[in-house]
């Protein structure tokens, strides 16, 4: 796995050991920043159940200003600050190892602002699409800036809903086994 583009272009990124992280394929990264290339420079980037941290790196090896990285599990975090200490990257990321959940109702009371986020948790917990999903679209709606992206990676042949709460969706990308469902805020 390596960095596709940018400042950190073809530098090698590490993913924790075991079966529990899959992460997003170089193709699919690729395809996902090319759709979000004319917004990804000085963006507030969110990148939940990062695995690696491979996305939200690609994000700051683009012009981010900063990423967020939100992973529960401990060989996911450790693997994240290994990749951001291999390149070398300081005081452009924050990290969060909790739960999607619980960082989000916390980014929202610490007055954050999102202006794209991707999130991409195990294919088979289907539920943490509802959560994360619902969260962004209601709840924790006041995280994303004015016209921010919600991008969600899942299996091609999972439909996600068209819309949580204020959230709709977009766009779907397919490729491969995976896609991409985009979603914006709609007003009521």
């Amino acid at each position: 796995m390596r960095v596709i583009a940018g400042q950190f272009r073809s530098r090698i990124l590490h993913a924790p050991r075991g079966m529990d992280t899959r992460p997003t394929t170089d193709r699919l990264r690729e395809t996902l920043f090319n759709v979000l290339a004319p917004r990804i420079e000085d963006a507030i980037f969110l990148d939940l159940y990062a695995g690696s941290g491979a996305v939200g790196i690609e994000a700051l090896s683009r012009g981010a200003q900063e990423a967020i990285f939100v992973e529960q599990a401990e060989a996911s975090m450790r693997a994240i600050r290994s990749n951001l200490a291999a390149l070398g990257i300081r005081g452009q990321y924050g990290l969060e190892p909790r739960s999607v959940a619980v960082a989000l109702r916390s980014l929202t009371e610490r007055g954050k602002r999102a202006d794209i986020v991707f999130l991409d948790p195990p294919w088979d917990a289907g539920e943490q699409y509802v959560l994360a999903l619902g969260l962004l679209g209601g709840e924790c709606r006041a995280l994303l800036s004015p016209g921010a992206l919600v991008i969600a990676e899942h299996e091609k042949r999972r439909d996600l809903d068209e819309r949580y709460e204020s959230l709709m969706r977009t766009r779907v990308l397919r490729q491969g086994d995976a896609a991409l469902s985009f979603y914006r805020a709609v007003s009521e």
